[in-house]
């Protein structure tokens, strides 16, 4: 299987560059995982495709201001930081800019000495690890100094930082939001519980890795990035009762499915607990948990292509993107929706 297998022409002006002014009033391309068949829908239909019983599973993650500017404390050299995952306590994985420098012993200076980092290792990826001072609250001053870090492909500056973040984020730690929850306002939710559809969430806090291209030909070779998950004992009971009775368990995005894949036995129960994931899922792989998936448009030739590709057929998927294409479908992390199911 190749990575060229997972391409397609995208017109650069159909990838979002701005959230819409409601989070729920994006499209909703609807595809049958079984027949191939696709509806042009709106994203508020979506409660028309959910039965009671059923449970959409979200990912509670929240997005950190993870992007940082500063200087060098030797040299006064202007260096962009940015924050990829906790180590512990202090000591945080980042990516820094420019690193041909950033060697071990360097010291970095944020906000005029309100946040200094010592770079203490050069680990995988060149990425460096960096023991952080301060007086305070960590998160208190990673919110006065931080950016939140958009994907590389979105060019425009964010308005309203509060648009990167689903409305139910609650646990600080993602360098990237889980997109397709960005289309749920608070009332929708209490409007598809009203319904007898349950809402479960698990933890699963996106790493910046999710942009990183593949760059092997054969997909079996590509290595993806860890992320750490979090499955609280309430909520698998939740998911698992859905299972039990004979509902629907639909992912909200691919970070929920990745989760809930991770952390499931064979026998499709999922297990309460933490730990680091690196599942990657491509076609060939057998679903042991979801039976839908809620997720964005993504891009070619990425491993969420692969995910969405495993979970219907290759072909299903790749036509479903080309009638996106035109239909002039917004794509991307702002861009609209697509239910994979089954009706």
């Amino acid at each position: 299987m190749k990575t060229s297998d997972f391409y397609f022409e995208l017109p650069k002006e159909l990838i979002a560059q701005d959230p819409l002014e409601d989070r729920s009033a994006s499209r909703l391309l609807c595809l049958n995982k079984e027949s191939g068949h696709i509806e042009h829908r709106r994203f508020m239909d979506l409660k028309e495709y959910l039965r009671p019983g059923d449970c959409l599973v979200m990912n509670d993650t929240k997005v950190i201001p993870a992007r940082l500017y500063g200087r060098k404390m030797d040299t006064d050299a202007v260096v962009e930081l940015l924050l990829l995952k906790r180590r512990e306590g202090d000591v945080w994985e980042t990516l820094v800019k420019p690193g041909r420098k950033a060697k071990p012993g360097c010291r970095l200076s944020f906000g005029d000495g309100l946040l200094e980092g010592e770079i203490m290792d050069i680990v995988e990826d060149g990425n460096r690890l960096i023991h952080f001072t301060y007086d305070g609250v960590f998160e208190e001053i990673l919110d006065q100094l931080g950016e939140m870090p958009l994907p590389p492909y979105i060019t425009h500056k964010l308005k309203d930082q509060s648009r990167y973040q689903t409305v139910y984020a609650k646990r600080e730690g993602s360098a990237a939001a889980p997109t397709a929850g960005l289309h749920f306002t608070s009332d929708f939710i209490e409007r598809i519980r009203k319904d007898n559809v349950k809402i479960a969430y698990v933890t699963l806090h996106v790493g910046l890795g999710t942009f990183r291209p593949v760059k092997v030909e054969d997909v079996k070779e590509h290595r993806m990035h860890s992320e750490f998950y979090q499955v609280e004992e309430a909520q698998a009971q939740i998911i698992n009762e859905t299972k039990r009775t004979g509902g629907r368990v639909i992912a909200v995005g691919t970070t929920s499915c990745r989760t809930l894949e991770s952390a499931s036995d064979e026998k499709g129960i999922l297990r309460a607990g933490s730990g680091w994931t690196d599942i990657f899922i491509y076609p060939g792989y057998k679903f042991r948990m979801i039976d839908g998936l809620l997720t964005n448009f993504h891009l070619p030739e990425s491993t969420l292509l692969m995910l969405v590709s495993a979970f219907a057929k290759k072909e299903y998927i790749l036509a479903a993107y080309e009638e996106a294409v035109r239909e002039r479908y917004r794509f991307f992390s702002f861009g609209d929706a697509m239910l994979i199911s089954s009706r």
